[in-house]
């Protein structure tokens, strides 16, 4: 089965419309680590994109937030101005569809989905460190995991975690990833909305659970629309310069 990987969409539907041109007939099925929404000015037109079209999807904390089963304690002052925002832009159907999002991890035909870490939803797996403790807990050798909002991920290999993040850099548009059998592995296809890896493109993998590898992608995209509309929604300046800088 070959699948369209994606994570941290965050209303960026420009963004998510180039990753669906670049990737066409190139996949059997969608996958979502979370985070469909929050941040961007089109979370209904993503959000029924994912209704219609994504085959798992787990949430996240924005996914959460945004319909109202999270505390916005924890959330700095710009993310919790543009999940209220979400909040009341979201139709009545797609907040209900986000708000009964599953949580991760789910199992995939063969491997795991999730939005932070197998211990924990929200957790960030930043470093080899955090990644040594997480692997103790997969159940398969391959899992997919977002959050971080950047692509790359962490190999186990011989009781070694080496960080992928400089693989996943490549400026082409797509690297090839041998898997090896031996070794585990802990995926982050990057974000598709919002990356924060220094690299301003969208994210995303495509995966063969019958091949030996898997493509890490870089696409470019509409970018000036998605920051105007943005602004024009009223939500903060900052969300869309960010986007320009992958930061």
């Amino acid at each position: 089965m070959r699948y369209l990987v994606v994570s941290d969409i965050h209303s960026n539907w420009e963004a998510l419309e180039a990753v669906l041109a670049a990737s066409q007939g190139a996949y059997d099925e969608v996958l979502c680590c979370g985070d469909l929404v929050g941040y961007g000015a089109d979370p209904n037109r993503v959000v029924d994109w994912a209704r219609q079209s994504v085959n798992v999807v787990v949430r996240g904390n924005h996914d959460r937030a945004c319909a109202g089963i999270e505390d916005l304690e924890w959330f700095n002052p710009v993310a919790r101005t543009a999940t209220v925002w979400t909040q009341n832009e979201l139709n009545e159907d797609n907040r209900e569809y986000v708000r009964l999002l599953p949580k991760g991890p789910l199992f995939v035909e063969g491997f795991q989905l999730m939005h932070g870490s197998p211990l924990d939803e929200d957790e960030y797996l930043m470093n080899p460190d955090e990644a040594t403790e997480a692997f103790a807990y997969l159940e398969t050798s391959i899992a997919f995991f977002g959050h971080t909002h950047v692509q790359g991920g962490f190999e186990w290999r011989q009781r070694n975690v080496r960080n992928l993040a400089k693989l996943a850099r490549n400026y082409d548009g797509i690297s090839t990833f041998d898997l090896n059998p031996n070794a585990a592995y802990l995926i982050n296809p990057g974000s598709v909305g919002q990356p924060r890896d220094g690299d301003a493109r969208a994210s995303f993998v495509l995966y063969d659970s019958d091949a030996p590898y898997l493509n890490f992608h870089r696409v470019a995209y509409n970018l000036e629309t998605a920051q105007r509309k943005i602004v024009s929604a009223g939500l903060p300046d900052f969300l869309a310069h960010r986007l320009a800088v992958g930061r």
